[in-house]
């Protein structure tokens, strides 16, 4: 559904897509099952040169389809040129994986209405995930516990399902292409500025992704863990309070697992050793204990067989952690390394948006990738 008018509450949806056929039609379906009145809002998709039918699939359903000529662009790329094509006053971005709930662009519209402090606004997956399996499921629902848990004012953002007004997005220079957290290290970049971010558990989408164990490892080490530790490393939380994964009490347990890996590795150095074996599985438990919320919680929404095989994804959790907090300085000292070569800034913001105005630094801007081309969708799915 185009926008019929330009008026401070329209919703431009920014969607990137990489080869994302297999679930953006179940996507651009439920934005299409949108309960937000129609003439309101609009749906731009941005597909980051995918070798499959994902721009096909965009064009029955999109008002705009934004294609990348240059492949491996990245998501956050392709959410600024999106973002750039966008005419709505309210950018709101969706992951190709996620089904928004029919009520979730009505709420956040709302929410822009009726707190005009409020800046930025993100929500949360559901409690149905869509692909089954341990592994799926126990992912999928400890993101939505996070998100509920600490539902309110955060310092950080979340694309998979989040909506920024367009002047701070212009203000903020729009997300670092160069950052794996781009989300994370945006909203950072929003709550340093002075801007309000409310997280808002009731603005909800089912995400369709399937994780298995080996995906979840290669995540929460690379893409989440050490990029995290390495925003903190480097000064770059806004003071505040700590929200999602930065509590103290995960802070704790990511340190007594670490205990316990210790004292697992010593155990076995010395042959077996019971005593070290057994602080190891006393730490553990400890562990495990102090994380009865979202044990009971779990256990609340699928049962207690499923939440005693999520205990040890629980602590391998926590275990990565570990590993991200090993790995992390490395990576600091790595961009430095590469900052005295390339004099370039080793916190990484090098390839902001040319949102902003007059500091053209992101790659296509400065010529290093072709511009985006623009599709005129032949929509022949109503939208909205």
């Amino acid at each position: 559904m185009a926008i019929d008018r330009v008026d401070e509450l329209a919703l431009s949806v920014v969607v990137p897509v990489r080869d994302g056929v297999g679930f953006l039609n179940r996507c651009l379906s439920a934005l299409g099952a949108s309960d937000l009145p129609p003439g309101s809002w609009e749906v731009i998709v941005v597909d980051d040169a995918s070798g499959d039918r994902s721009a096909d699939v965009a064009a029955r359903y999109a008002d705009r389809v934004v294609r990348l000529p240059a492949p491996g662009a990245g998501r956050s790329a392709a959410r600024n040129r999106g973002a750039e094509f966008a005419r709505g006053s309210v950018i709101v971005f969706v992951d190709a994986d996620v089904a928004v709930h029919p009520d979730a662009l009505r709420r956040i519209r709302d929410v822009m209405a009726q707190r005009q402090d409020v800046s930025a606004v993100f929500g949360a997956y559901d409690l149905m995930p869509a692909a089954p399996g341990l592994v799926s499921q126990y992912r999928n629902l400890l993101h939505s516990y996070v998100h509920r848990r600490d539902a309110g004012e955060a310092v950080t953002f979340w694309t998979g399902l989040g909506a920024i007004r367009r002047d701070v997005l212009q203000q903020c220079g729009g997300l670092n292409e160069q950052e794996r957290l781009e989300d994370v290290e945006f909203g950072y970049r929003i709550s340093a500025r002075g801007h309000r971010i409310l997280l808002d558990p009731d603005i909800e989408g089912t995400h369709l992704k399937r994780w298995t164990l080996g995906s979840l490892i290669t995540t929460d080490v690379m893409e989440r863990g050490v990029p995290w530790v390495r925003l903190l490393l480097q000064g770059r939380r806004p003071p505040g309070r700590a929200t999602l994964n930065l509590r103290g009490l995960e802070r704790l347990l990511t340190g007594l697992t670490g205990i316990a890996m210790v004292a697992l590795g010593i155990g076995l150095a010395k042959g077996g050793d019971p005593r070290w074996l057994l602080v190891c599985g006393l730490t553990l438990a400890v562990v495990v204990g102090a994380d009865w919320r979202l044990l009971r919680w779990l256990a609340s929404l699928r049962g207690w067989v499923f939440t005693l095989g999520a205990i040890p994804l629980r602590l391998l959790y926590f275990g990565l952690n570990v590993l991200a907090v090993g790995l992390a300085p490395v990576a600091v000292g790595h961009a430095r390394r590469v900052s005295r070569v390339t004099d370039l800034p080793p916190n990484g913001v090098v390839a902001e948006s040319a949102l902003r105005v007059g500091e053209p630094q992101s790659p296509i801007a400065e010529g290093l990738l072709p511009e985006p081309l623009l599709v005129r969708s032949e929509r022949t799915t109503p939208v909205g």
